[in-house]
């Protein structure tokens, strides 16, 4: 079966942001193009090793004699975007994910795949054809191509994001809930 693919070679928008309160919050990486819109669901720690690894290639390019790619150093200012999600219906929750470069466009390269779930072999009638006629379990992926200034604007709000949460204990290391907190000391 082809896999379905949500691409974005040149989205107006590229961010992750959160539904719900710190400590019950959903990440969604969020692109849109035009009137196309998609949001997957990430973990917490996708999100901020996204952002850390987009830093990281945007860095290494950097210092290429001659920067030609025009990688920025910091965020452009006209970049930044501190809006909210747009109305979200999420099209799958995260797995696998890939990070790459690509020189001959001069974009940060983000692919995204659902979590395979290892029990749809079992909803299977045996003859390799789903049992879903509208086509809700056909693999699908993401794939966003972003240039370099957005790509920078995109891992500082994302790192923003992921640090909005609760505030961590300085005795145990463990996040503060709102309402109260006992520290769990490791064992010694």
């Amino acid at each position: 079966m082809p896999t379905r693919v949500h691409e974005f070679a040149w989205p107006d928008r590229v961010i992750v942001g959160t539904i719900g309160v710190p400590g019950a919050r959903t990440f969604y990486l969020q692109v849109r193009a035009g009137t196309q819109i998609v949001s997957i669901a990430l973990e917490k720690q996708q999100s901020a090793l996204l952002a850390e690894k987009i830093d990281e290639i945007l860095d290494q390019l950097i210092t290429i004699e001659g920067n030609p790619f025009s990688v920025p150093t910091s965020t452009p200012l006209e970049l930044v975007d501190n809006d909210q999600l747009e109305a979200v219906q999420e099209q799958f929750r995260t797995g696998a994910m890939s990070l790459g470069w690509d020189p001959t466009t001069a974009q940060v390269v983000i692919e995204a795949y659902p979590i395979t779930d290892a029990d749809a072999d079992a909803d299977d009638d045996g003859d390799g054809e789903s049992l879903d006629e509208d086509g809700a379990n056909e693999p699908e992926m993401l794939l966003v191509r972003m240039p370099v200034g957005t790509a920078r604007a995109f891992a500082k709000r994302t790192r923003e994001v992921v640090g909005a949460g609760r505030p961590m204990c300085p005795l145990c290391g463990y996040p503060i809930d709102p309402d109260g907190h006992i520290c769990t000391l490791p064992e010694v």
